[in-house]
């Protein structure tokens, strides 16, 4: 079974996940890109279950565009968000694919908020825009 570790900058706040995501997805939201400090956010989300995180965080939740409200864990050492949960799916932990620095990630292959995409952002072919 995979084993990925996910871990802040300073290395404090760790998230261990066991077994593939259930879903990898790339949100162009404003609200993302300005979490992120880039174009959009990439975020791969596992069963509950599957995840073990390790270390102090603090949280701060925001009201999506969507609607759905969700919470971020994020180290109050170096202040970058290693987790996430969204309210409306609880059996699910989001995890910024950028956190488990592994450039053998799988790709995404879900893309939304696309009509805030930047127009100079390639995604794979075959990724769904929902």
């Amino acid at each position: 079974m995979t084993e990925r570790i996910a871990s802040c900058s300073c290395g404090q706040l760790t998230v261990t996940t066991t077994g593939e995501p259930v879903r990898i997805s790339i949100c162009h939201c404003l609200a993302c890109q300005r979490r992120t400090g880039s174009a959009f956010g990439a975020q791969a989300r596992f069963p509950t279950e599957d995840v073990e995180v390790s270390g102090d965080s603090n949280t701060w939740t925001r009201t999506a565009d969507s609607g759905n409200t969700l919470s971020f864990h994020f180290c109050p050492v170096c202040g970058a968000i290693v987790w996430y949960q969204i309210d409306s799916v609880q059996e699910l932990v989001a995890v910024p694919m950028g956190a488990f620095a592994d450039p053998g990630f799988p790709v995404p292959r879900v893309s939304v908020w696309n009509e805030c995409a930047h127009p100079w952002v390639r995604l794979p072919d075959d990724i769904a825009h929902e």
